[in-house]
């Protein structure tokens, strides 16, 4: 298997979705990432903390939400990445595909959702309760769930950077709508790309530890 996984494809309907596939062996769960906006499954940051996962015995599926189309579409106008119902809809169909998959079916899976995808990873996982086992949201706008918030039955853990304090309100407002065990953490001193030095990493860790936690069997 490359350093980036096998490539995977996922065909809903008339639209092909690409993604990577990482399975360690003894592999204890598989972390599918929702990317956010304007990110990819090539970006060197998901491939990091991807990376990190799998040095913890968890498989790892990135793939892109969009198609090879409209990817540069969005680039420009911005506006499917907002799209949280078609978003959430792709998502549900690539999780119903791990299901079919005999290789993958015995793997509890776990979403790891960032900006927009947060709101795809909650959605889906409160239409596929029985396919999630656990939701892991990084600066995520979580707040465009709505009222997918109180349906989720996966423990879910928001991380937001302190600094960044808008998505920090939203995510805190979110948190008390859910019935699901929950915590939010604050990384300190980060604002919303955990882009200052060692924080996406503290963000990996926090996530790894939840989905270790709630993974493994």
């Amino acid at each position: 298997m490359s350093a980036h996984g096998t490539p995977l494809q996922f065909n809903l309907g008339r639209v092909r979705l690409h993604g990577d596939l990482s399975v360690p062996a003894g592999a204890a769960g598989l972390v599918v990432f929702v990317h956010g906006s304007g990110s990819s499954r090539h970006s060197p940051r998901n491939r990091s903390v991807a990376q990190y996962f799998n040095e913890r015995g968890l498989a790892t599926l990135l793939f892109d939400l969009l198609t090879l189309a409209e990817q540069p579409i969005d680039e420009l106008t911005r506006q499917l990445r907002f799209d949280i119902p078609l978003l959430s809809e792709r998502l549900t169909g690539v999780l119903d595909r791990l299901q079919e998959d005999a290789s993958l079916r015995a793997l509890r899976i776990g979403l790891f959702g960032a900006s927009t995808g947060a709101a795809a990873a909650l959605i889906a996982a409160a239409a596929r309760p029985a396919a999630v086992a656990a939701v892991v949201s990084r600066g995520g706008r979580v707040d465009l769930a709505a009222d997918a918030l109180e349906q989720v039955g996966a423990p879910t853990l928001f991380i937001v950077g302190g600094r960044d304090y808008e998505v920090l309100r939203l995510n805190r407002e979110a948190a008390e709508r859910l019935r699901c065990p929950y915590r939010l953490a604050e990384v300190a001193g980060a604002t919303h790309l955990f882009d200052e030095p060692g924080t996406l990493e503290e963000v990996a860790r926090l996530a790894g530890d939840w989905f270790v936690a709630h993974l493994a069997r």
